[in-house]
């Protein structure tokens, strides 16, 4: 096995259109705490437990096409609902195999889950999980 060249905690990241709306997101809608880097347009996003991802403004963005985060919770109906009263629209998969009910909860097996988007459309879930 090789030795590792990584010595410092790794990181993931995702574009946004908008920094500034991207910030007031996820800081004021679901309560994160978010930090400039010192960079313009660059921020880190402080994730429960300890972890950071990297958001960066960039002038070609397309929202990622795969779930970029993703929030266990221990009763999805609760987060849904609490999310909805910030503002938060949830997704629905009408007619897929990832059908979702009226709240936007998919119950077709395995943990229950509840996707949305943050400003710049980049996929995010809130997952049951009771151990949290």
């Amino acid at each position: 096995m090789a030795t590792s060249l990584f010595t410092d905690t790794a990181y993931s990241g995702f574009s946004v259109d908008d920094a500034d709306r991207a910030r007031a997101f996820y800081q004021d809608v679901l309560g994160l705490t978010v930090t400039d880097t010192g960079q313009p347009g660059v921020l880190f996003v402080d994730l429960p437990g300890g972890a950071q991802v990297l958001a960066y403004a960039k002038d070609d963005h397309q929202p990622a096409t795969f779930t970029v985060l993703n929030f266990p919770v221990p009763d999805v109906e609760a987060a849904v609902a609490e999310l909805g009263r910030r503002g938060v629209t949830f997704e629905h998969y009408a007619g897929t195999p990832l059908e979702t009910d009226e709240q936007g909860i998919f119950r077709g097996g395995g943990p229950l889950i509840a996707w949305f988007t943050d400003p710049a459309g980049n996929v995010m879930s809130v997952l049951e999980d009771p151990e949290r």
